[in-house]
């Protein structure tokens, strides 16, 4: 690990202005993907700005029925959250279905969502990626692919993203509000959070320099049976090959979010409109235009059975 300078922040604002102003600083508050990025030398912070200080640690009721979750709480709080267990349930079924309790226990709101992708090859710095060294070329095009992006890839990025709360929370049309360094807010659509990799895979979000997530907002409970299901090589502890959450309603429509098969939380209005139509339908959308490698295209396969499975438990949990 590299040296790097520490400040506490005092104020959101404070931190803000803090990271605009020393290049290459970076906030840190869990620190369960950063410092891993830090110890491989794959992010090399000069500065540090711990925002643990900060009172961003709050679940609160929206004036207009949603929820606004602080940026600082922590997974295993929010999981057990009354109100998102009772109307928000695929958060929690999505949260409990990642890493460890002892990380879900420092994990937070804001670092779930800026999470860094696990390919092999960008964690492997003798080897290309554009997303760590921009320009330098992708060394998982010709290699090993099985964990990696099917949908909304780039000739210089396949990379996924490896979150299961942000699945979710794109599910539920969920809005990530920021401060910059001069104190202005403004609140993102998680639709336009993600940027698509292109030819700067490297940038792989809305946020400007500086600037620093402070809360997620919900809006209110759409209803419906809510479902989250995780494919993958092992029964804990692995990220997702496929990851499905689900929003259904009485009369088969819904909304639904795909992880493990993009470089973010993959979801398409039209497909949340076909769903009545069956599964078949809904994946059809969801993964046209399409770009499987060798050793991944079987994910098209399984995202289709882990939604038509999510789907037909949606109908026997109706029926109860």
């Amino acid at each position: 690990m590299r040296p790097f300078t520490y400040e506490r922040a005092s104020t959101p604002q404070a931190a803000a202005a803090a990271a605009a102003a020393q290049a290459n600083a970076k906030f840190i508050a869990g620190g369960t993907n950063l410092l891993d990025l830090m110890k491989h030398e794959i992010e090399t912070p000069a500065h540090l700005i711990d925002i643990n200080p900060l009172e961003l640690d709050a679940i609160e009721d929206t004036q207009d029925g949603g929820l606004r979750i602080g940026a600082l709480v922590r997974n295993t709080d929010l999981a057990a959250h009354p109100r998102v267990r009772r109307d928000y349930s695929v958060l929690t079924r999505a949260l409990v279905a990642g890493a460890s309790g002892q990380l879900r226990n420092m994990a937070t709101t804001a670092g779930n969502l800026l999470q860094r992708t696990r390919c092999p090859y960008f964690y492997d710095v003798n080897m290309a990626c554009n997303k760590r060294r921009p320009g330098s070329g992708c060394s998982a095009l010709d290699g090993l692919s099985r964990q990696l992006a099917v949908v909304g890839v780039s000739d210089a990025c396949i990379a996924t993203h490896p979150g299961d709360m942000p699945v979710a929370l794109r599910a539920l049309d969920a809005r990530v509000e920021t401060v910059n360094a001069q104190g202005e807010t403004r609140s993102i659509a998680l639709a336009d959070f993600y940027r698509p990799p292109a030819d700067t895979p490297d940038r792989e979000n809305a946020l400007a320099a500086g600037e620093l997530i402070t809360a997620v907002t919900l809006p209110p409970p759409a209803g419906g049976v809510h479902i989250y299901r995780k494919t993958r090589d092992r029964a804990s502890y692995a990220f997702a090959l496929v990851s499905v959450a689900a929003i259904v309603r009485e009369d088969g429509g819904g909304a639904v979010a795909v992880g493990g098969v993009a470089p973010m939380p993959w979801r398409k209005p039209e497909a949340d409109a076909a769903l009545a139509q069956g599964a078949g339908a809904a994946a059809e959308i969801l993964f046209a235009g399409a770009r499987p490698r060798r050793d991944n295209s079987f994910k098209l396969a399984l995202a289709a059975r882990a939604l038509d499975a999510v789907l037909r438990e949606a109908k026997g949990l109706e029926a109860r």
